[in-house]
């Protein structure tokens, strides 16, 4: 006999595979393809440094804050991971994430993402939080999408990327204060 737990993941299997593409499939396939590796912690990190190496004041400033945050986003993800250890859905694409990293409880991507638009809206400018409203959803989704994460890590991570943006925005002083050698431009 199974638990209420156990239908209940039963479920959120069911219905992530409803929402699952066939790899190659045409447009719709390339775009969440697309969607799904804009989320990638190294993209992110490198558009941050080179932003915080050509930049003065507050994009200087904006980019070491929100690298930071990444940095920790990802020790808190990997960590939850290792004490669920939630494997990935079976499939083939994705080898890269696949391979690094098989558990998928909760979604790194959709974490980074939320946390991502909130720090926007929390930081500024309001022109980058309303693209990062439309794109972390898209990026999460994708994550189904592509058959890397099942919903229920999707919904999970965008809880957690939400919650940690607003601890670590409160913490800014002291972030910037511990590490300042970032901040100084």
């Amino acid at each position: 006999m199974t638990s209420g737990f156990e239908r209940f993941l039963q479920l959120d299997k069911k219905i992530s595979n409803s929402l699952r593409l066939t790899p190659g499939s045409g447009a719709g396939w390339k775009a969440a393809v697309i969607f799904a590796h804009s989320g990638d912690s190294w993209f992110w990190m490198a558009a941050l440094g080179i932003t915080w190496l050509l930049t003065k004041g507050f994009w200087h400033n904006w980019s070491a804050f929100v690298a930071v945050s990444i940095v920790i986003q990802a020790l808190l993800v990997f960590s939850i991971k290792f004490i669920f250890k939630r494997s990935r859905p079976p499939g083939e694409w994705g080898g890269i994430y696949r391979n690094t990293d098989p558990h998928s409880f909760p979604s790194g991507h959709a974490t980074r993402a939320v946390l991502l638009v909130t720090l926007a809206w929390l930081l500024g400018p309001t022109w980058l939080a309303v693209i990062l409203t439309i794109w972390a959803p898209l990026v999460s989704l994708s994550r189904v999408m592509t058959g890397v994460h099942y919903l229920l890590d999707i919904l999970a991570g965008m809880i957690l990327g939400f919650v940690t943006a607003l601890v670590l925005f409160q913490f800014q002083p002291l972030i910037m204060q511990l590490l300042p050698f970032l901040f100084q431009a």
